[in-house]
């Protein structure tokens, strides 16, 4: 038993290493073998195969599904038709082994019927296009002869089960399937043979294609691509449009590529007519829509031409989306759940996706790269020929995907929005970006210094949750380029923390002009910079947002040895109360925390500025914490992670009427108290 999972999780994480080979989360493999009955002590044949929504790429044990296999075989005798296959899901749970495992997915079918000790079900873009071609089923017999069979299309269930194990029975020189509209399955005795089985079909019909394939499949270059810096600084300024369009029915995250696969497919002749064709695998569509939105004007258009035309064809991709909808939905149908894109193709530019989250976006973007080499394979050897449009809502919304969904977990309050913190690799910043991430948010941690920018990011997770920039808020360039970072990584920004400062404590004849528009550069203008490249970004976007500003006690305390620092901070004071003012008619909200006596983990208070209030206020630096603490009215220091908490109060959801807040976070200052 140990030996058949092990080589069955060895086999599953190379074949899922390879997008060619199978998408994420998408085909599966199992492995049949013995393992001892604990009730009656004796063999018991057991079938372990990929759960639902599992990715064979990173699968582990525990996400295996675990069947008795010849209970699994038993419900052929009970099964009660194609039209009725989908309770046969259920009865799954009857033939589990012991806990059975993950969930077993609506392909445990093929696996357990099918007379062969180990099985694959991949989706390699060779594959798919043979399985796409219009003459699909002449063209399996002429590459492959009799070493692989075909299959016409049918939705995935325990009928096609059945099919591919009569023809696994009736064919036995063969060593897999080509799926019409689908993908493969290959079979084998061992572990080794399956997988040596699935490798020569894919790479049969990678020869076949680029041997006999035509050599422009999508026609001729009508666009040419944009130069890389005027492409992602267009993909830049598209990027939040397109995200709230594609937000219109719920908030969403987003995803861009220019590929070369993309910018050829979008650049061509034959945009526009495949594109309206859709996808075909069942796993390609679930993720991008039955079919993309694709801009109609060339990349030379002025960008509010494009903008312009980008809300018209969301209006009417919508509609269109809406009569699909219609054509097909029945009393038994789920509700539709939403008429907004998952990709948006703009020629010269590149592919937008868009998601529930990060990952979903990426990954929808990914599917849809799968579809355009589909697409070009089949138009190679043939005319991509999907499955019927009727055949995909029956996909998109079968009730056992739609279970799938209701079996997510609740999401975090953040979840969707999109945070920019700057000064976000010490102190206050960091405490900020580790406490939006941990509640939903994807972060982008802006900092001078991009080792400590990399350092906070890589710390919260993967490049889907967080991503680092380099960025000096008295640089409008810069700050630009944090902004346009933020629109190419995740489509957008929702929520923007201006924490970005530093320090210096000396009495008004010891202060120099340098010292004062250092202090006003970095707060004042800084906050002033980031605050408008959020401002227009939040406009573009038009799902509005918060701007949330780390001031300071001091902008209302008036301490001594303190004129350039206070000065400073009151200013960003006042620009909260006048960017509510402003930003309120666009949804904006903008609020304020005031702070005092960070001195654990402040990369202010390290640098200098805890030495010089250590000697204003007569006490050791190593006791600065504390002789804070002991003239607050709640005898506590103050940590990064209170005004972290303060910021996500803000912005959670729980005030979502508030705007023009100052909220003090010094554990009482009497003389900050706000008159």
């Amino acid at each position: 038993m140990e030996d058949a999972v092990r080589a069955l999780l060895a086999r599953s994480n190379r074949l899922g290493a390879d997008p060619r080979t199978t998408n994420y989360a998408g085909g599966n493999a199992s492995a049949k073998g013995t393992a001892t009955d604990p009730v009656t002590g004796q063999p018991a044949e057991l079938l372990w195969v990929k759960g639902s929504g599992g990715d064979l790429g990173t699968l582990t044990e525990a996400g295996l599904a675990v069947l008795r296999l010849a209970a699994l075989r038993d419900l052929a005798g009970v099964y009660p038709g194609v039209e009725r296959e989908d309770e046969m899901v259920a009865a799954f749970d009857y033939c589990a082994f012991g806990k059975g495992g993950a969930a077993p997915s609506i392909d445990t079918a093929m696996h357990g019927l099918v007379e062969a000790a180990h099985v694959d079900h991949l989706h390699p873009d060779a594959g798919i296009a043979f399985a796409t071609a219009a003459d699909s089923e002449a063209l399996t017999a002429e590459c492959f002869g009799d070493r692989v069979a075909w299959v016409p299309w049918r939705r995935p269930g325990f009928q096609l089960g059945l099919d591919i194990a009569a023809i696994k029975r009736d064919h036995p020189a063969a060593i897999g399937v080509i799926l019409g509209g689908h993908g493969i399955t290959a079979w084998g005795d061992t572990s080794d043979e399956c997988e040596a089985h699935s490798l020569e079909i894919i790479a049969a019909a990678q020869k076949f294609i680029a041997e006999r394939g035509t050599t422009r499949p999508f026609g001729e270059k009508l666009f040419q691509t944009l130069p890389e810096t005027e492409r992602r600084a267009r993909a830049a300024a598209l990027a939040p449009v397109i995200r709230g369009l594609a937000s219109a029915d719920r908030r969403q995250l987003g995803h861009y590529t220019d590929h070369p696969a993309v910018l050829e497919f979008t650049g061509s002749e034959k945009l526009s007519a495949l594109a309206a064709l859709g996808t075909s695998c069942p796993d390609h569509f679930l993720r991008t829509k039955v079919r993309p939105m694709v801009v109609d004007l060339p990349p030379s258009a002025p960008l509010e031409a494009v903008i312009a035309r980008l809300r018209e064809l969301h209006a009417l991709y919508r509609a269109d989306y809406q009569a699909y909808y219609e054509r097909y939905a029945d009393a038994s149908s789920p509700p539709m759940r939403g008429a907004d894109p998952a990709i948006v193709l703009v020629p010269g530019v590149g592919m937008f996706s868009f998601g529930a989250d990060k990952q979903t976006a990426r990954v929808a973007g990914e599917f849809y790269l799968n579809a355009i080499n589909v697409m070009r394979g089949a138009e190679a050897i043939s005319t991509y020929a999907p499955i019927p449009e009727r055949e995909k809502f029956r996909i998109e919304y079968w009730e056992l995907e739609e279970a799938k969904l209701r079996r997510r977990p609740a999401p975090q309050p953040l979840a969707g929005r999109v945070a920019l913190v700057t000064g976000g690799g010490s102190g206050i910043g960091r405490a900020t970006a580790e406490r939006l991430a941990r509640e939903g948010a994807c972060v982008v941690v802006a900092d001078r210094s991009a080792e400590s920018a990399g350092e906070v990011a890589a710390g919260i997770g993967s490049a889907d949750a967080a991503v680092p920039v380099t960025a000096d808020v008295t640089s409008e360039a810069e700050v630009a380029a944090a902004f346009a970072a933020a629109a190419l990584a995740f489509g957008g920004v929702d929520l923007v923390v201006n924490n970005a400062g530093l320090s210096i404590s000396k009495p008004l004849a010891e202060t120099s002009v340098a010292d004062w528009d250092l202090l006003h550069d970095v707060m004042a203008r800084g906050s002033f910079l980031v605050s408008r490249s959020a401002a227009a970004m939040l406009e573009a976007q038009g799902l509005g947002g918060d701007i949330v500003y780390i001031v300071s006690k001091n902008a209302v305390f008036a301490g001594p040895s303190n004129v350039a620092y206070g000065a400073a901070k009151a200013d960003q004071a006042h620009q909260v109360r006048l960017l509510a003012a402003e930003l309120g008619s666009i949804g904006v909200r903008v609020n304020g925390i005031n702070p005092d006596g960070v001195v654990r983990g402040s990369g202010i208070f390290s640098a200098g500025w805890g030495a010089s209030r250590a000697a204003v206020y007569g006490v050791p630096e190593s006791e600065l914490g504390a002789f804070y603490a002991s003239r607050t009215l709640l005898k506590r220091e103050v940590l990064p992670e209170h005004v972290a908490a303060a910021v996500f109060a803000l912005c959670g959801g729980d005030l979502p009427l508030t705007t023009g807040l100052l909220i003090p976070v010094d554990a009482g200052v009497a003389a900050a108290f706000l008159r």
